[in-house]
């Protein structure tokens, strides 16, 4: 499938956590058991990830790089999990709604934490470093009384430079890492910096990074940068969920612009609009969302909502970020096997590929919004001559079941040409006149349509596109 994500204008796959998670075979690898082993040993009950095999892995790089494809790698840096031995530890119960508050009166209690990691399947193959409970800071299980909870390990506190959700968000999962120790910063220096003498990657989406250490993340960005082959060149989006814009710029500037983030409060935005359904007000779409902050550091994703408006807006649109579409979106997906077939976005097989295809050859030039109507909005590029002749585009988004129509400027050097829907949704032509505006429907069934010259150069590729 590289070809053909390619051709249509993929530049990055995001591919799940390769590392040895502690359910080797069904874990999808953010239970993380050992950074070092990319399915290469036999651990926890499987040589190879659920993912498949190092072999493999190397492979799917190898052919990306080649496709002009980057393979950002997904690193779980903030917890581990599946320990090799546990261990008796002193700790402190706190609230798991409030972790700076102990509970039982701040007793110090004796615990059995699963803390000790050996990685006895590796046997110290690139790595010997060892783990145990000075390593991190607290554990969600008492093994000696069988007991869930929140535990600080005795002699630790949290971290301070982390999220203050809950009172202070250091804690996630599992054994959280330490990461104000040495030892941990050291073996995270090693990992990244041994990672790309491994597999041909563009760069890593890094795990719950409002869970640890800012300080450390800081550092860990520097040095990537520093000492790590091509780390300069590695594309670095983080996953920070918090819908709060002034707060995630103000963390993108103190990590020096060097690091993406996902635009989290757009994608709220999202998500309150297609639950209102005909009640939404689709001039919100964009309220507050980090896009506006901080345009070159945003990676926007839309997860199941408001498709296939969404991807319209991410794909399409300028000063955006850096747009990012679900596989499953694209070519469907395999819920438990092959009788459990998910079809693609909204069973249509082509569409959303014609959207990535439009936004290569077409979202380019000055952009015109238009979103003054609650139940309709749209936009247009006036193009450039470098790409796909100069065509342009016109986007419309509906929210209510009637036929509407925005009448928009595509640009004057655009009179006189009859534009269609290139996703086949709407019926008809739009004439652009002397001026160059035009009046652009959109279907009435709480659609979208995307609207470009009738002979735009790479129009049949688009029609007549199959995957």
């Amino acid at each position: 499938l590289l070809p053909s994500l390619s051709q249509l204008g993929i530049t990055k796959i995001w591919i799940p956590p390769a590392c040895k998670a502690a359910d080797a075979k069904n874990g999808n690898g953010y239970d993380i058991y050992d950074l070092w082993d990319l399915g290469e040993f036999e651990q926890k009950g499987s040589t190879p990830t659920k993912w498949g095999s190092k072999a493999q892995l190397e492979e799917l790089c190898r052919v990306a790089e080649g496709r002009g494809v980057k393979v950002l790698f997904d690193a779980v840096l903030n917890h581990k999990t599946g320990a090799d031995y546990k261990e008796r530890v002193k700790a402190k119960k706190v609230d798991p709604l409030d972790r700076n508050r102990e509970l039982d009166g701040g007793e110090v209690r004796e615990i059995e934490s699963w803390t000790g990691f050996t990685f006895p399947g590796r046997g110290g193959r690139y790595s010997g470093r060892e783990w145990d409970r000075r390593h991190f800071t607290g554990v969600d299980w008492d093994d000696l009384t069988r007991e869930k909870g929140v535990w600080k390990l005795g002699g630790k506190e949290w971290c301070v430079d982390v999220d203050e959700e809950v009172g202070n968000y250091d804690f996630l999962m599992f054994a959280d890492v330490d990461h104000r120790h040495p030892d941990v910063q050291q073996d995270a220096f090693d990992w990244v910096k041994w990672l790309p003498t491994q597999l041909k990657i563009g760069g890593l989406r890094l795990d719950a990074i409002k869970h640890y250490s800012f300080q450390f993340q800081k550092r860990l960005l520097r040095h990537i940068d520093d000492n790590v082959e091509k780390g300069k060149d590695w594309f670095i989006v983080g996953e920070y969920w918090r819908e709060d814009s002034e707060f995630l710029a103000k963390y993108i500037e103190y990590m020096d612009h060097r690091i993406s983030l996902f635009d989290v409060p757009l994608c709220s935005n999202l998500s309150k609009i297609s639950m209102a359904g005909e009640r939404g007000d689709l001039r919100d779409l964009f309220k507050d969302a980090l896009c506006l902050w901080k345009p070159n550091n945003v990676v926007t994703p839309v997860a199941p909502w408001f498709l296939p408006h969404a991807y319209t807006l991410i794909l399409l649109r300028a000063n955006t970020g850096v747009p990012c579409v679900f596989w499953s979106d694209l070519y469907g997906s395999f819920a438990s096997g092959p009788s459990s077939f998910i079809p693609p976005m909204s069973g249509n097989p082509t569409l959303l590929a014609r959207l990535i295809l439009i936004r290569k050859l077409y979202a380019y030039g000055t952009q015109h919004d238009l979103f003054s109507h609650q139940h309709c909005v749209g936009f247009t590029r006036e193009g450039h001559s470098a790409h796909g002749g100069g065509a342009g585009l016109a986007a419309v988004m509906g929210n209510q079941w009637g036929l509407s129509k925005l009448r928009m400027y595509v640009g004057k050097h655009h009179s006189g040409e009859k534009w269609i829907d290139f996703l086949r949704l709407c019926p008809g032509e739009v004439m652009i006149d002397d001026e160059g505006w035009g009046e652009f429907p959109v279907s009435g069934n709480r659609g979208c349509s995307v609207w470009v010259s009738e002979t735009a150069e790479g129009k049949d590729e688009v029609i007549n596109l199959k995957l």
